[in-house]
């Protein structure tokens, strides 16, 4: 079960992904969480990812599909895997189906979890709020212009590989304003068709 999980930030995605790790053993993959990794462990793709880095510049998007293609290599993903936060951008989106193709295997399903960004601005300023009157450090993913910005970068790029997953028939739209469990539950009806595609294979 290989799956992507898009929605903008605070939509819920890191919640239901955990969810979905328990659930089907499987790994979520965070391209941060595994740049790290691949930085710490030496791997020559995650020394050619530090040099970069070192040198002050950004990772190419050559370099992170390589360090998802090693990754998902590893026993633990063979099942299946969970992706967060990537693809970011179109062109990631095609470098990702091109590698995974050239391992003979493709995505199984894209999940948008849609949302009123205006509610959701809404609940990150009463979060930020409440945060505040109990005499706690607000996160930085909670400040208000932080969030906002966030939002921002997401409508501008993310939100563009919708329409390319759209086009290939693998994205279903999920409403993330709906209750956690409900949530769970309807992703979940999605995964059982999947699996019933698959029998029917």
């Amino acid at each position: 079960m290989r799956l992507i999980l898009v929605g903008p930030p605070g939509a819920g995605k890191g919640t239901q992904a955990t969810r979905l790790v328990a659930e089907h053993g499987i790994p979520q993959l965070s391209t941060g969480d595994m740049l790290r990794a691949a930085v710490a462990a030496g791997t020559p793709i995650g020394l050619e990812a530090k040099a970069v880095m070192d040198a002050g510049g950004l990772v190419s998007d050559e370099i992170v599909v390589g360090i998802i293609r090693d990754r998902i290599a590893e026993p633990d993903a063979q099942k299946g895997f969970i992706l967060d936060g990537f693809p970011r951008t179109l062109a990631q989106a095609e470098a990702l189906r091109e590698m995974l193709a050239g391992k003979g295997i493709g995505l199984d399903a894209v999940i948008e979890l849609r949302v009123d960004q205006s509610k959701l601005v809404s609940r990150i300023m009463n979060r930020a709020e409440e945060t505040k009157a109990a005499g706690l450090p607000v996160r930085k993913d909670d400040d208000p212009e932080v969030f906002k910005q966030r939002l921002e970068a997401y409508n501008q790029d993310t939100a563009a590989v919708i329409p390319y997953y759209e086009s290939n028939g693998l994205l279903t739209v999920i409403d993330g304003m709906q209750s956690i469990d409900a949530v769970t539950a309807a992703i979940a009806d999605v995964l059982s068709k999947l699996d019933e595609s698959v029998e029917v294979r």
